[in-house]
Order: structure tokens, then C-alpha cells, then sequence
């Protein structure tokens, strides 16, 4: 247990909550990236996956439990002997694993298993007993916790203490609670119910009603000292806390909120980039901390200000979180040191292979673009990185001829599997022309889900990103891409959608559907 009484242990369940949003489903060399990300940069606590889940989900928990240094790696389990077993399985060669269990306790959850109080209580006895006797560190879970009436909440907090948890979690499964209840509810478990001294109290929350880091951060003041988080706050429907919102709130208003982390918030916004680029879900621009728009001034007033005092319209600086905090242009005549200096101010230390890789790709960026802007450089490496998977299929060629009327026609050449074919066809639009001609080369029964396309600097010369996401017999994949000719990053996103569909169908539906229901899990 901490002894420091104003240390919050920061919990992140990217690989586990986050990646429950539909479509943003990582591959295996994804989660080992992100896990190692996250394990640098200070969490304390990794919730690796949900091992029973599938063959995927398991070996990927196992292999990041074996290569965790500082972290300790969780894998969650439902209230049964399998589930727990499963997940001592994968983690039990972290050097600090953790068996986190849960089961739902709320009457609608409890309707679910069809279990009397009672027998619940029973059952939430037996199986926090079984983890413990495996594993010194359990963390327990009452789903729905805030749609719980107050006694049975207590009582089976109480349970879960005496059968050996040593951390108990408070879910707001369903984003329903308000900052004033989620601190209450704290004290009063911590206040009321025998053994609390004896844990650490965590909090849960989802971004239902736009609340889960306020929740959160009121759940802290109430007494909780684990806060369970995402990167830009991905997650299930509206998502969950973000864990850059709550460290930076804590960091910034130290004054009147005097809590630490371990985490080091330098950090913050490169991982945020790279969860953002493997989960295919965009961070919006005016979003909190690592928006676009989070540093970006354009009123007169503001402008002037920032100029004269910094601390004038900024409460923190760009760089507290990893962002560089000037924009020099780079252009065609910049060396592949420049652009390795820029890219280590932008928070990417790339390998040799990567930057020579990299730098080819820079200089026909900058043959189109007169400048080079750090925007245009984090889109090039996401870019990159997004397309580093085994192609079955390869964009070649490809020409749209559009017009005012009529039907727009895409001639498209591809390599399926080494093999080059070429073929033209008609579409609404030339994007709509271009996706069609692709079907034609490779037919295929996926249907897109989203589309997306941002701008990436201002210009007419800008880098478009789109993002794409597609479902084929339930299994679901994002491709993005970045280019300054919006049709081609188009297609290069579906495609690089495709190849991640064709990937996960080749290695079946073992490996990456669930073989279990875990929607809404905590």
C-alpha cells in the first residue's frame, strides 16, 4: 500500500477499456508498442487485456507482462474460477502482476447471471479467495457500482476486502454519476465499511455526460488514490477519463488539488499521437491537453497578449507536454539531420532504418509542399507507421478524371499479392470512383463504417488525413493515411483497412473476435 497519502497511482486500461471502442482494435506489435509506451512514461499500472477473451488477447497480456519493467501489468477476469485462472496465466510473469476481477452488482447487472444477493455475495467471496491465493495483488470490481443501492454496495466491498482485494475499484460503468456523488460515495466506503483503511479505493468513470474527468478528480478529493484512464480518453461509447486530463489538471491546479503522479507528462503527447494513429480514431482538435487547437491562438486579443506574457492566455506551457514549442519550417533542402532534430523536439527518436525510411518520404512531401510544417511531419511518421504491416494489396497508379456532370472514372493500378492488375471504374465522386475501383481489383464483402478526412495544415497544398474504418463478418479495421492529394491518402486508408481485415482473417476468428461478451466491462 502507498504510504504517501497524496500519491495517485494512475491505472490505464488503453489496451483493455480503450480498445473496446468499436473499430479500434490493435494488432499484436501495436500493444507491445503501446504497452512499452506507456511503461516509459510512468504508469504505474498497465491493464494489459482481458485473457480469457480470445488466443490474441492472451498472448498479447503475456508477452507485455514479460517485458514490463517498471509497470505493473493487469489483466482483467469475470467472477469465475476460468476467467482468473486464464489471467494468472498471462500475467504471471510480470515482475508486479495483478488479477483484476469484477462482477456486475447493480439490480439491472445482477438480473444479467440471474443471482440472488446472496448468492452473489457468495460468488464475489469465493472468487476474489481464488485470485488472491494466486496473486498478492487483486483489485476488485462492482460493476455499475453507481447504480448500486448503498447497502449491498457496502456489503460486498466488505466481502472483497476480507477475501484478500487489495484494491477496490469503483466503477461508473455507464458515465451516470456527478463529481459531488462520485466524491461521496468514496468517503462514505472509505468511512463506513470495515477494513477500507486497509486499500486503495479506485475510480472508473465514462464520459457518458461529459463528466469522467471531473468525476474522477472528485472521487481523488473523496479519499480514492488510483484513478483508472485512457489515452485521449478512448473508450467505450463517449469514452473514459483521460489520463492526460487528469494528471495535467493535477499538475496545473497543484494549488488546490495537492496530488502527484509518477508520470512523466513530457511524454504525454507523443503516445497520444501514436494511440491515435494505431486506434484510428482521431483526437479532435479543441480536445483538452493534446488538441490541435489546445496551444493555438487567433484572436487579435489573444495574440497580443501570448506575445507580451505567455501566462497571459496559457496555463501551461506546450512543451510541459511534449509539444515543441516553436513551428520551424523545413524544406527541400533540409538534411536527414534537421529532420532527425526536429522529429526528437516533436518526441520521436526514430531508429536509423526508420529515419533513412522516413526521410524518402520527406523529400517528395517537400518536392510538392514549399514548406514543411511539424504538422505535416507527425502526419508523415503516423503515416508510416500505420502502413508498416504486411501488404497484400499495393496502390501503383491511379488517375481520377472528374467533371461537372455525369459520373467521375477512376483508372487504378494495384498488386494483389505480388500480382498487377489494372482496371477502371465509375463512381459518385472521385473518392466514390477510386473505392470502387479497388473493389473490382479485390472483391470483397467489407462495408465502410467511417469516413473521415481533416486537413492537416492550412494551405491548399495541405496534407489531408483520412481515416477510415470498416466491418467484415464482425471483425472490424481502421486504416489511415496522409497525403497532399485527398483522393490518394483515400485510398490508401482503405486499403491499408483492407490488409488489416485480410490479416485478421488469416489469422481467424480465435485470434481476434471475443470469444466472450465484455462489452462494458468496469
Amino acid at each position: 500500500m502507498n504510504t504517501d497519502k497524496n500519491r495517485v497511482v494512475i491505472f490505464d486500461t488503453t489496451l483493455r477499456d480503450g480498445e473496446q471502442s468499436p473499430g479500434a482494435t490493435m494488432s499484436h506489435e501495436e500493444k507491445l508498442e503501446i504497452a512499452s509506451l506507456l511503461d516509459d512514461m510512468g504508469v504505474d499500472i498497465i491493464e494489459a487485456g482481458f485473457p480469457i477473451a480470445s488466443e490474441g488477447d492472451f498472448v498479447a497480456v503475456s508477452e507485455i507482462a514479460k517485458n514490463a519493467q517498471n509497470s505493473v501489468i493487469c489483466g482483467l477476469s469475470r467472477a469465475n474460477y476460468k476467467d482468473i485462472d486464464r489471467c494468472w496465466e498471462a500475467v504471471r510473469h510480470a515482475k508486479q502482476p495483478r488479477i483484476h476481477t469484477f462482477i456486475g452488482t447493480s439490480p439491472l447487472h445482477r438480473a444479467i447471471p440471474n443471482l440472488t444477493q446472496d448468492e452473489m455475495a457468495q460468488r464475489i467471496h469465493d472468487t476474489v479467495t481464488h485470485a488472491r491465493n494466486l496473486c498478492d495483488n487483486v483489485q476488485w470490481s462492482p460493476m455499475d457500482a453507481t447504480r448500486t443501492e448503498w447497502d449491498y454496495l457496502a456489503r460486498v466491498v466488505e466481502i472483497a476486502i476480507k477475501a484478500g482485494a487489495t484494491t477496490i475499484n469503483i466503477p461508473d460503468t455507464v458515465g451516470y454519476t456527478a463529481p459531488n456523488e462520485s466524491a461521496e460515495l468514496i468517503r462514505r466506503l472509505i468511512a463506513e465499511v470495515p477494513g477500507a483503511d486497509e486499500v486503495i479505493f479506485s475510480t472508473h468513470c465514462h464520459n457518458d455526460l461529459g463528466m469522467a474527468t471531473a468525476n474522477s478528480l472528485a472521487a481523488v478529493e473523496g479519499g480514492a488514490r488510483q484513478i483508472e484512464c485512457t489515452i485521449n480518453g478512448l473508450g467505450e461509447r463517449a469514452g473514459n477519463t483521460a489520463l492526460e486530463e487528469v494528471v495535467m489538471a493535477m499538475k496545473v491546479r497543484h494549488d488546490i488539488m495537492p496530488f502527484t503522479t509518477g508520470i512523466d507528462a513530457t511524454k504525454i503527447m507523443n503516445i497520444s499521437r501514436r494511440v491515435a494513429t494505431v486506434s484510428g480514431f482521431p483526437v479532435q482538435f479543441n480536445k483538452a491537453i493534446v488538441g490541435k487547437n489546445a496551444f493555438a491562438h487567433e484572436s487579435g486579443i489573444h495574440q497580443d497578449g501570448m506575445l507580451k506574457n505567455a501566462e497571459t492566455f496559457e496555463i501551461m506551457r506546450p512543451e510541459d507536454v511534449g509539444l515543441s514549442e516553436t513551428n520551424i519550417v523545413m524544406g527541400k533542402h533540409s538534411g536527414r539531420a534537421a529532420l532527425r532534430s526536429k522529429l526528437k523536439d516533436l518526441g520521436y527518436d526514430l531508429g536509423d532504418n526508420q529515419l533513412n525510411d522516413l526521410f524518402v518520404r520527406y523529400k517528395e512531401l517537400a518536392d510538392r509542399k514549399k514548406e514543411v510544417f511539424d504538422d505535416d511531419l507527425v502526419a508523415l511518421v503516423s503515416d508510416s507507421a500505420a502502413t508498416d504491416l504486411d501488404d497484400h494489396l499495393q496502390l501503383q497508379s491511379m488517375t481520377v478524371i472528374c467533371g461537372t456532370e455525369g459520373p467521375q472514372k477512376a483508372t487504378m493500378t494495384m498488386t494483389v499479392d505480388g500480382v498487377e492488375k489494372s482496371v477502371e471504374a465509375m463512381g459518385d465522386g472521385p473518392v466514390d470512383a477510386a473505392f470502387n475501383a479497388v473493389k473490382a481489383v479485390f472483391p470483397h464483402a467489407a462495408t465502410l463504417q467511417l469516413y473521415q478526412v481533416h486537413a492537416v495544415t492550412e494551405g491548399t497544398d495541405a496534407q489531408a488525413t483520412v481515416s477510415v474504418r470498416m466491418e467484415e463478418e464482425g471483425r472490424i479495421a481502421t486504416g489511415q493515411s496522409a497525403d497532399t492529394d485527398t483522393v490518394v491518402a483515400s485510398v490508401r486508408a482503405y486499403i491499408n483497412a483492407l490488409n488489416r481485415l485480410i490479416i485478421r482473417r488469416e489469422k481467424g476468428a480465435g485470434h481476434d473476435l471475443p470469444e466472450v461478451s465484455y462489452k462494458d466491462v468496469s
